[in-house]
């Protein structure tokens, strides 16, 4: 068997496996007349998946010193493990360095004035699997208290006092415990916030200014920044996790999934919270939103409709294994970009040259792809 024979034999069998994965309600609309079943969208702990990502930069008409940054996963836990990260290029110098405050790992390439076309591909190798808390199982949990201390606290663009602290008092009065807490902000998130397709990007996660504003819409990088910051301000530790849609949606969501051959859009941020009896669980809120609002032609705006229902439950402490992290950091300073503002998060490639910092939400111009592929045996 060749090479592209055994390639389209996988990809014929992994479009089957998720046309059989759609729900009943998803499949009728595409043609059947089978009747319409409640979808099911259950993550669960599962075995490990295997995948390669691979980010290509090539910078048009550098002008002066050039250098990129590009994010690897930098996460080790019981969801996720790195298998290694390789590079190649005509980069003078690349490395993979980390930023000095936050300690996240990034690679680092230099190019000298006269490259102009500097070039960069970056592989990176990473197991990852679903997450899944049993709630019906508590167990005492033990974390690093200085761990926990760092993720109650303030940053740049996530205050924890005034009315992000205001706001979440009322969404969790009455509230006994960390879990009544955090499912009450997660309730407040879903029920009052909102998925904006025309936001840039993931967003900013400028927190302060969505309240402040009353402009409670967004995409990922706010949606799980407000739910992260809501819960600090109220004692529970919670972060931010930035990362990588890799592989379409085993349940059949549309939203919820990427396409492995071009994932320059597929930037997804989670969150995670610290509670004392479970340890750090899984948290989606902004994922219920983009299906309120994408996964179908109308805005679904009812929890209760069967389609929301199944991912409302089921992302209030479980994640599919269909994504890859790269870090939980903000207020990053990119290593030898001199006077360049920080970033209130690593998610996207980055890129100056003696103009100036590179527009990353515009990979038209900065010339950069993402795909993945998944290793099986």
């Amino acid at each position: 068997m060749t090479q592209s024979t055994r390639r389209t034999l996988l990809q014929t069998g992994v479009a089957v496996a998720v046309a059989q994965a759609l729900p009943r309600a998803a499949r009728a609309q595409a043609g059947s007349q089978a009747p319409q079943a409640e979808p099911r969208f259950e993550p669960q702990v599962g075995g490990w998946r295997t995948f390669e990502v691979t980010t290509t930069v090539a910078v048009a008409d550098a002008k002066g010193a050039t250098q990129l940054w590009l994010p690897v996963p930098d996460l080790e836990n019981d969801y996720q493990r790195s298998l290694g990260d390789t590079w190649t290029g005509n980069a003078a110098r690349a490395r993979l360095v980390s930023d000095r405050k936050a300690g996240v790992r990034m690679l680092h390439a230099q190019f000298p004035a006269g490259e102009a076309a500097p070039t960069l591909a970056l592989t990176c190798g990473v197991q990852t699997r679903g997450r899944a808390v049993d709630w019906a199982r508590p167990t005492a949990a033990r974390e690093d208290p200085e761990v926990l201390k760092a993720n109650l606290a303030a940053t740049e663009l996530q205050p924890v006092d005034g009315v992000v602290r205001t706001t979440a008092l009322a969404a969790t009065q009455g509230a006994a415990g960390d879990v009544e807490k955090v499912r009450a902000l997660y309730d407040w998130m879903v029920a009052n916030t909102w998925r904006d397709p025309k936001t840039r990007g993931c967003g900013t996660g400028d927190i302060k200014v969505m309240l402040e504003s009353g402009n409670l819409g967004g995409k990922c990088a706010d949606l799980s920044a407000l739910f992260v910051g809501m819960c600090r301000s109220v004692g529970v530790p919670a972060r931010d996790v930035y990362g990588l849609r890799v592989a379409p949606c085993a349940f059949g969501y549309r939203e919820l999934g990427g396409s492995p051959a071009k994932l320059t859009g597929a930037q997804h941020c989670r969150a995670e919270v610290y509670l004392s009896n479970y340890g750090w669980v899984a948290m989606d809120p902004a994922d219920v939103l983009k299906v309120m609002r994408q996964e179908r032609p109308e805005w679904i705006r009812d929890v209760r409709h069967p389609l929301i229902a199944p991912v409302n439950k089921a992302l209030f402490g479980s994640w599919e294994g269909n994504w890859v992290g790269w870090n939980t950091a903000h207020d990053i300073r990119l290593p030898g970009s001199g006077a360049a503002a920080a970033l209130p998060f690593l998610m996207y490639p980055q890129g100056q040259d003696d103009r100036g910092r590179f527009d990353e939400l515009a990979p038209e111009s900065f010339r950069y792809s993402i795909s993945a592929r998944e290793v099986t045996a």
